[in-house]
This record gives structure tokens, C-alpha cells and sequence, in this order.
């Protein structure tokens, strides 16, 4: 079952009477379960939040917002793993398949719900930057509104250095590969990737690479490379013949950065995550 529904509050009451009353073919067990994991959202005035508790009190000009669907909401969360946490920030390994954050239909398949679980909710969460669905690999989270700042301005600046390693269809070319680089522009904006060949091999015709983001656009290195004819293996987008029950092969690998008042940091992939290895 799936349901879009938005109720203006006309007599204060709980959230889950009134959602229950105007959606009948949902079980209150069912609405309460949708609202734990992120599904309603309530709007006061400018400011429009998640609301989790059934049993919250909504006042007269609210307005309860409903995205119910029945699959997403019956999918298991995804395991995430930490790999550092460093007070005002920490690190973690997403898998992939799960959303960097949510959406109005919930956020409890989302790594920045999950990350909010892990700390029984007593550190704010800030989604520094975005890792793709299907990519695994390393994504930093703030803890403090500092801390996401003084990330996002490094991001801004590019000082933050993002190595990826992934598997695409074919084997380069010989200009291609001492070139290292490809500079497509992307919506009409200058677009870098610099990458080296990890191996290659000839049966079937497969290249690893590391690569390194200049610029940041969306779904960048997916796109690069299936513009010039070596799309990543798996990626279900962009590219033809370039299916893989494994999934997209593409992971990141490594962070480097230099915080303010703290050493410089590279975070490694641990071996063990690693999806895509050369043999």
C-alpha cells in the first residue's frame, strides 16, 4: 500500500488519532511504526521536522504530512560500520545500498539515521558530504554545527582529498592511460577526474583504477567514464553492458583532510570492506 497524505490540525489532539482518522486502511500499529521510522513529518509555521512520537500533541494550524509505502517501509536497515570517531566528527564505512540520508518516505535505511541510533541520539548529526546508493565506502558525519562548517568550507576549497577505487568495463588505451585524467565538462560545468591504472586484465576485459576528484559534480566519475566508452562495472545508470550481479564497483577508499586545530588525518578503507580488490 502506498499513500501521500497531508491533514491540516483543526482541534489540538495526538498525532496518531488524527493520522489514524484519516487513514483508516492503516493500522494504528502500522502509523506508529511509519512515524518511528520517518515517515510523517509535521509542519509548524516555516519549520517543517520529522515527528517520531505517536503520542505527541499537534495544535490547531499544524499540518501532519504522511508518505506511507508499504515496501520501503517493511525493508531492514543496512549495517554500517564506524570506523573512527573523533568527537566533533566520526567516519563510517556505507555499504552499499543505503541512502546517505532519508526522504519524505523515511530515513530509517539512511546512514545518518543510523549514525543518530548508534549514539542513542546524544550527538546532533550533519551529513558532511554524499556517497551514491550503490557506492560503498568512506563518508564523514559532524557531530557539531562547527565541525560540518569548517568540513563544508574544506569541500568548498577543495582540501579535502577523495580517493575512489573502482572496476570499469574494457581495457584503456594507451593515450588514455598516460594521460590520467579526464576533463569532460558536466551540466555545463569544468569537471576533473585524475585516475591510475590499479591492474588490468585481458579475460574479461576489466581495469581497476584509483582516482582522485578534482571537482565534485553528481555521479561524476559514473559519468566520465561511461562518456568515453569504459563505464564502472555494475553501475545500473550509466553505460551499456557493463551489468554486475556484485554490484557498482566503486568505493571510497580514502579521506585526507587538515582540520584547524587538530594533525593532519587520512582515514584508510579497512581491508575488510573492500568489495572491489584487484587479484
Amino acid at each position: 500500500m502506498k499513500l501521500v497524505l497531508s491533514v491540516r490540525v483543526e482541534q489540538t489532539a495526538l498525532a496518531i488519532d488524527i493520522l489514524a482518522a484519516k487513514a483508516p486502511a492503516i493500522s494504528k500499529s502500522k502509523l506508529k511504526d511509519a512515524m518511528a521510522k520517518g515517515a510523517v513529518a509535521l509542519k509548524r509555521g516555516k519549520v517543517t521536522k520529522r515527528l517520531r512520537r505517536a503520542q505527541a500533541e499537534v495544535l490547531v494550524g499544524d499540518e501532519l504530512q504522511l508518505h506511507y509505502d508499504d515496501d520501503i517501509l517493511s525493508r531492514p536497515a543496512l549495517d554500517a560500520s564506524l570506523v573512527l570517531d573523533a568527537g566533533d566528527y566520526s567516519i563510517w564505512y556505507k555499504p552499499p545500498g543505503m541512502l546517505s540520508q532519508g526522504n519524505e518516505w523515511s530515513d530509517h535505511l539512511a546512514l545518518l539515521r543510523v549514525v543518530e541510533q548508534h549514539f542513542a541520539q546524544k550527538r546532533p548529526v550533519f551529513l558532511v558530504h554524499r556517497l551514491d546508493r550503490e557506492a560503498s565506502g568512506l563518508v564523514i558525519i559532524a557531530h557539531k554545527q562547527a565541525s560540518a562548517a569548517e568540513f563544508s568550507q574544506l569541500i568548498q576549497e577543495r582540501k579535502i582529498q577523495k580517493t575512489y577505487h573502482v572496476q570499469v568495463k574494457g581495457v584503456l588505451s594507451d593515450a588514455l592511460r598516460l594521460a590520467g585524467v579526464v576533463n569532460e565538462p558536466l551540466d555545463g560545468k569544468p569537471s576533473e577526474t585524475r585516475f591510475s591504472v590499479l591492474q588490468q586484465q585481458l579475460q574479461p576485459a576489466r581495469t581497476w583504477l584509483s582516482i582522485d576528484l578534482v571537482t565534485g559534480r553528481k555521479h561524476q566519475i559514473r559519468r566520465h567514464f561511461a562518456a568515453i566508452g569504459y563505464p564502472v562495472m555494475g553501475d545500473p545508470m550509466y553505460g551499456k553492458n557493463n551489468q554486475d550481479p556484485a554490484g557498482l564497483a566503486l568505493q571510497a577508499v580514502r579521506l585526507s583532510f587538515k582540520l584547524k586545530k587538530s594533525a593532519a588525518m587520512t582515514v584508510e578503507l579497512p581491508l575488510q570492506f573492500h568489495r572491489f580488490v584487484p587479484q
